[in-house]
C-alpha cells in the first residue's frame, strides 16, 4: 500500500504485499481464538502443579476481562496513530504474556500473566477486523471477513484438543510457548509488509489518558460482578452490590470525563448515530443469545443425550461448519435487500430455531440438536457479517477503528452478561424442579458420576430449555432493535 507521496506499487506486487498481511491477520486471529478455548482441558494439570483450584476460574475469567476492557482503548487509539503499532504492540505483549505464563510458579502469578495475555489479546482482536476492512474494499470486503470468521471458527473448536494434545505428550506449559513461534511470524510479516498511507494531521494527537483510565476500572468493575456474582458470592451479597455500586459510580465518572475530553476514547457519535447504536445493540443481544448454545448445550448433550464428551463437543461445533460458508455467500443477500434486512432474515431465522430447540422429544436423539445447530449457525452468518462489514462502510478511516471495536466491546460484553443471566435462569429452574439450592454444576457432576436420577436428567433439560428460550428472547430484542432503530439503507461512504 504506498503513501500519496510515494510511486505506485506494481499490481502484482502489492497484492503479493497484501497477501502476507492478510497471513498475518489470519494468524493473529487465530492466536486470538486458541487462547479462548486451549487452556480449559489443562486445567487439572495446571492445579496439580501449581495449586490455586479455587481461583482457577481467573484464568478465563481474568482473560476475558483484560480483553473486553481493552478493546475501545485499542480502536481509539489505532485511529489516532494507525494499525500497525497498535497491532504491533499488541502482538508484542500478547507474546510477553505467552512467555510469562509458562514460566509462571504459582496459581497468582499464572493468573497475572493471563491478564498480560489478554492486554495483547484486546489489540488482536479488534485491530485485525479493523484492518481487514482498510485492506479490501467495500465489494471484496466478505473475502477477508469470511476466512478470519472460519479461523476464528476453527481455531476455537480446535483449542481444547490442542491443549488436550499438548498436555497428554509434554507439560502444560506448552500452551503457552506454541503462541511464541506463531506469533513471532505473524510479528514479523506485519512489521515487513503492511505499510499503510501517511496521514497528516493539523494539530499533534492527543490521547485521552484519564478517559481510558476510566474506562478501563468501570468495565473491569462491573464485569467482575457479572462473571463472580453467583459463583465466588451470592448476588445479593456484600462484595456484589459493593461492585455493582463503584460500577455505577465509575459510569457517571466516564461520562464526566468522556464530555470534557477533546478526543475522548468512547465519543459520542458512537450512540449518536443510528446505524452504528443499532448494530452495537444488535450485536449485544448476539452475545447474549450465543452463551445458550455454547455454555449449555455441551451440557445438554452429554447429561441428557448421554453422549461422551468427544460426541456432545460434536454437536456444538457443527454451527462452525455452516457459520463461514453463511456468511460467505451473505454478501449476495445484502447486495439485493440490504444490510440491515439482511441481518433481520438471520436473527429472525434465529429466533425461530432457538425457539424450537424447548420442544425437541426427550430425551431424543444426538442429530435433532445437532441439526438445528447446524441451522443456527447459518443463520447467524447471515446476521454477523452484513452488520460488521455494513457498520465499517458507514465511517471514515480515522473512525473505523473505534466503531470496529465498540462493535466487538458490545458483543463480549453481551457474552459476559448472558453467562451471568442464563447462569442464574438454569439454577432457578433447577431449584424449582428438585425442591433445593441445586445447581448445574452440582447435578451434572452427579449424573456424570453415574448417581444421578431420570428426574436430575429432566430438570437438566428443563433449564436448558428455559435458557434457550430466553436465548430466543434476546434474539427477538435483536430484530426489534433493527427494524426500529437502524436505517432502511446504511449510509455507506463510497472510497
Amino acid at each position: 500500500m504506498a503513501t500519496p507521496t510515494e510511486p505506485a506499487e506494481p499490481a502484482a506486487a502489492s497484492r503479493a504485499r497484501r497477501g502476507a498481511v492478510v497471513a498475518a491477520l489470519m494468524l493473529a486471529m487465530a492466536l486470538a481464538a486458541l487462547d479462548s478455548t486451549i487452556v480449559s482441558t489443562a486445567v487439572p494439570q495446571i492445579v496439580g502443579d501449581l495449586g490455586g483450584f479455587s481461583v482457577f476460574s481467573w484464568l478465563f475469567s481474568g482473560y476475558l476481562l483484560a480483553v473486553t476492557v481493552t478493546l475501545p482503548v485499542y480502536g481509539k487509539l489505532s485511529d489516532t496513530f494507525g494499525r500497525k503499532p497498535v497491532l504491533i504492540a499488541g502482538a508484542a505483549l500478547f507474546l510477553l504474556g505467552s512467555l510469562l505464563c509458562a514460566l509462571a510458579w504459582n496459581m497468582g502469578s499464572l493468573i497475572a500473566f493471563r491478564i498480560v495475555q489478554g492486554l495483547g489479546g484486546g489489540a488482536l482482536q479488534g485491530t485485525v477486523q479493523t484492518l481487514a476492512a482498510d485492506l479490501y474494499p467495500l465489494k471484496e470486503r466478505p473475502k477477508i471477513q469470511s476466512k478470519l470468521s472460519t479461523v476464528w471458527a476453527v481455531s476455537a473448536v480446535a483449542g481444547p484438543g490442542v491443549g488436550g494434545l499438548l498436555v497428554a505428550y509434554a507439560d502444560w506449559r506448552w500452551i503457552f510457548l506454541v503462541n511464541l513461534p506463531v506469533g513471532a511470524v505473524a510479528l514479523w510479516l506485519i512489521v515487513r509488509h503492511l505499510h499503510e498511507p501517511r496521514r497528516e494531521s493539523a494539530e499533534r494527537p492527543r490521547i485521552d489518558w484519564a478517559g481510558a483510565l476510566a474506562v478501563f476500572a468501570c468495565g473491569g468493575v462491573l464485569l467482575t460482578a457479572l462473571v463472580q456474582g453467583g459463583v465466588a458470592w451470592p448476588w445479593l451479597s456484600a462484595p456484589s452490590l459493593a461492585l455493582f455500586g463503584l460500577g455505577l459510580a465509575l459510569v457517571a465518572v466516564v461520562v464526566l470525563v468522556e464530555r470534557r475530553a477533546a478526543e475522548p476514547i468512547i465519543p459520542g457519535w458512537v450512540w449518536r448515530r443510528r446505524t452504528i447504536a443499532a448494530v452495537n445493540l444488535a450485536l449485544g443481544a448476539l452475545g447474549l443469545l450465543m452463551v445458550a448454545p455454547t455454555v449449555f448445550l455441551p451440557t445438554y448433550a452429554q447429561s441428557v443425550l448421554g453422549l461422551a464428551p468427544v460426541a456432545a463437543g460434536f454437536v456444538l461445533t457443527i454451527w462452525t461448519l455452516s457459520w463461514p460458508v453463511s456468511a460467505a455467500l451473505s454478501q449476495h443477500v445484502y447486495r439485493r435487500i440490504g444490510f440491515r434486512n439482511t441481518a433481520m432474515l438471520g436473527m429472525g431465522a434465529a429466533a425461530l430455531i432457538l425457539f424450537a430447540f424447548p420442544f425437541l422429544p426427550y430425551p431424543g436423539a444426538a442429530w435433532q440438536p445437532t441439526l438445528l445447530m447446524l441451522f443456527l449457525g447459518a443463520a447467524l452468518g447471515l446476521f454477523q457479517l452484513p452488520l460488521i462489514i455494513g457498520v465499517q462502510s458507514t465511517v471514515v478511516w480515522a473512525e473505523r477503528g473505534t466503531t470496529t471495536a465498540s462493535v466487538l466491546f458490545c458483543r463480549q460484553t453481551g457474552q459476559t452478561i448472558g453467562a451471568a443471566l442464563f447462569g442464574a435462569v438454569a439454577n432457578g429452574v433447577l431449584s424449582a424442579r428438585l425442591g433445593g439450592a441445586n445447581d448445574l454444576d452440582s447435578v451434572t457432576r452427579a449424573l456424570d458420576s453415574g448417581t444421578g436420577s431420570e428426574p436430575l436428567r429432566r430438570a437438566v433439560a428443563d433449564a436448558v430449555h428455559a435458557v434457550y428460550l430466553g436465548a430466543a428472547g434476546a434474539a427477538a430484542l435483536a430484530f426489534l432493535v433493527l427494524l426500529v432503530l437502524a436505517p432502511r439503507r446504511f449510509p455507506v461512504i463510497t472510497e
